[in-house]
């Protein structure tokens, strides 16, 4: 007979017990070969890609919603952008909800609650910089016992046991490692300010966790504390090691920190997921910018480890290999997703970094070798008081960007002669950018500008949502938006940097229409075995308030997408994509090979977690959490009748 096991556990009461409810039973395989998503990608390698067959280009068209589960009640306010995605192992979905990240259990054929563990942090929540559900939990199972491990939102490493919710004591401290202890602190600042929204990295029995700052395109000061990595033992919580992204005197890279910059500035983190090799005992770290996002004359140098990837040995620590991607970032262009890793049809075992720039940077995962050559090419100085400009930056010969780099005059809407007219009219109060790397600009500047538009924003191009990859074919998937940005700066009078983003400058756009070309989202594939592009498409029809503007009317549009990034999922027969964040409720599913849609579904509201597969006593399900529109977010799932 099956244990009962406790609904609704807490730090405050770890084992009290408010319902009952019997878990799943099902499966005992824990990868998505065996028809689980152990993952947040699926598996180490990033890939998002599962080989169940079950749904295809026969009958997509068939797929019908399964069952759906809200997170309304999920405390203690309903939450309206969730982007988390679920887990599957065993019959049973483990995520996170609601806006203190709560954890639960669901019946993955039914979505019947299961069990569910709230963090209750009091003032550690209230003062933690990232709110919310986050992106998702991860899964850890060793000998018979299985975990459920998660970062708090006020930075809490907290493992629960996976088939009862209750914190495990016999790692951290009763279930929790608190995360606050060890940071380099900024200087003459008693505030933290640190948390993370993403789920931490398992491999070998380690856990690894990255830290993600508040937003720093407005820092409080040049005094921040540091984004340092941390290896901790994933049965006891025991810190076993802490990789510096930022070095301290006489360690590799302190060269490239000129100055005081390096005790200066805070940041470099990993905010975004990371991936491994299980064989090598490589984890791999996709870093962001030091201190802050739009200004670095406090960190003059290139700033190592900032904006590289760097490969470490998952057991000690110890840097295997590193190449930075953007020397001295002041674009905010962090490293957005987890490295995707690939043992190609050629025999290559590849490494490839999207990033939000639109490139792929992709590397030899052993030895950290450029598979194509990537070239150091000048890249143009600015003019902002104070601020130290590399003379050049990396770029790769392939693959080819899979967005728009860089924003001039021949970028402009053509749909009318007087709507390109009043396009070339807006850009008179700014700057362009015929590189990819010009710089920002002042908001008071001595020419008359108020900043420098560019191309891709601060938010992609690529983001956190992640690209696929197919290993059967080692076509890579990746979704893309093309908006403008302002790059313009300030003085804070509140801060101690010198200059930081401005405040009241926007981005123009021309009676409700984006000034640049669409379309206005993408899904581009490329072919990783010979750096080649292989087809791009629009991520979505065209809205209506582009479709219907007045300005259009007898003017023949291609299908623009929407200005979003698509979360995607491939298997062995499809590539299936959402809109993303801010698109339309319509889940489609796509011929690989060509991109042709194949069939669409109407979502209940918009697909803003990344989907996901699984498959439970013979039956393949698709499910996701969507949200937006004002309704609580719910999780979704799909399957054939």
């Amino acid at each position: 007979m099956r244990r009962a096991k406790p609904l609704i556990s807490s730090f405050a009461a770890g084992a009290c017990i408010l319902a009952m409810a019997p878990l799943a039973a099902g499966q005992t395989g824990t990868g998505v070969h065996a028809g689980d998503w152990p993952t947040h990608h699926g598996n180490e390698l990033a890939q998002r890609y599962s080989p169940l067959d079950q749904i295809n280009a026969g009958n997509v068209g068939s797929l019908q919603l399964a069952w759906r589960f809200s997170t309304g009640n999920i405390g203690p306010q309903p939450e309206f952008n969730a982007t988390f995605t679920p887990l599957e192992v065993d019959g049973v979905m483990y995520t996170s909800m609601g806006a203190t990240r709560n954890v639960a259990a669901l019946d993955a054929a039914s979505g019947q609650l299961l069990w569910l563990w709230r963090p209750q942090e009091g003032e550690r929540f209230d003062a933690a910089p990232r709110k919310g559900s986050g992106r998702g939990i991860s899964y850890y199972r060793f000998g018979d016992e299985r975990r459920i491990i998660t970062v708090t939102p006020g930075f809490f490493l907290v493992s629960l046991d996976a088939e009862t919710g209750i914190p495990d004591p016999n790692f951290g401290d009763n279930g929790r490692v608190d995360m606050f202890a060890g940071l380099r602190l900024g200087q003459g600042r008693d505030d933290v300010d640190i948390g993370s929204s993403m789920p931490p990295f398992i491999m070998n029995d380690v856990v690894v966790v990255g830290p993600a700052h508040r937003v720093s395109m407005r820092p409080p000061s040049k005094y921040n504390v540091k984004g340092d990595v941390r290896g901790f033992n994933a049965q006891t919580g025991e810190l076993l090691w802490t990789f510096r992204t930022i070095p301290e005197p006489g360690e590799v890279g302190i060269e490239t920190w000129l100055g005081d910059g390096a005790e200066i500035t805070g940041n470099a983190g990993v905010w975004a997921t990371m991936s491994g090799d299980p064989e090598l005992g490589h984890v791999y770290l996709p870093t962001e910018s030091a201190t802050g996002d739009r200004f670095g004359g406090d960190r003059p140098g290139d700033n190592l480890f900032a904006n590289s990837v760097v490969a470490l040995d998952i057991q000690t620590g110890e840097r295997q290999w590193h190449y930075q991607l953007i020397h001295h970032d002041i674009w905010d262009w962090d490293n957005p997703s987890a490295p995707v890793l690939a043992d190609l049809p050629n025999g290559r075992k590849i490494l490839a970094q999207v990033t939000k720039q639109a490139f792929i940077y992709t590397f030899d995962r052993e030895t950290g070798e450029p598979i194509w050559p990537i070239e150091e090419l000048p890249v143009p100085a600015g003019d902002v008081p104070g601020e130290w400009y590399s003379p050049t930056q990396p770029f790769p010969t392939r693959p080819p960007a899979v967005d728009r780099q860089g924003f001039t005059e021949d970028d402009l809407i053509d749909f009318t002669p007087e709507l390109r007219a009043e396009a070339l009219a807006a850009l008179e109060d700014f700057r362009l950018s015929p590189s990819l790397y010009s710089p920002p600009s002042e908001k008071e500047a001595a020419d008359g500008t108020r900043g420098t538009l560019s191309l891709p924003s601060a938010i992609g191009g690529p983001n956190w949502e992640a690209s696929v990859l197919d290993p059967e074919t080692g076509i890579l998937y990746v979704p893309s938006r093309t908006v403008i940005s302002v790059l313009s700066v300030e003085k804070d009078p509140n801060s101690d940097i010198d200059f930081s983003m401005a405040f009241g400058v926007r981005v123009p756009r021309v009676r409700g229409i984006p000034l640049v070309q669409p379309p206005y989202g993408r899904i581009t594939a490329l072919d990783m075995n010979e750096g080649e592009m292989r087809w791009q498409i629009a991520n979505a029809d065209t809205p209506e308030n582009i479709a219907n503007n007045p300005a259009l009317e007898g003017v023949e549009l291609p299908r623009t997408g929407v200005e979003t990034k698509s979360g995607l999922l491939v298997t062995k027969t499809l590539l299936f994509a959402g809109e993303g964040v801010g698109g339309g409720n319509i889940f489609r599913a796509h011929d690989k090979a060509t991109g042709d849609i194949l069939h669409e579904i109407e979502l209940p509201a918009t697909q803003t977690g990344v989907p996901m597969t699984y498959e439970h006593d013979g039956k393949q399900y698709i499910a996701m959490v969507v949200s937006g529109g004002g309704t609580p977010a719910e999780i979704v799932a799909y399957a054939l009748p």
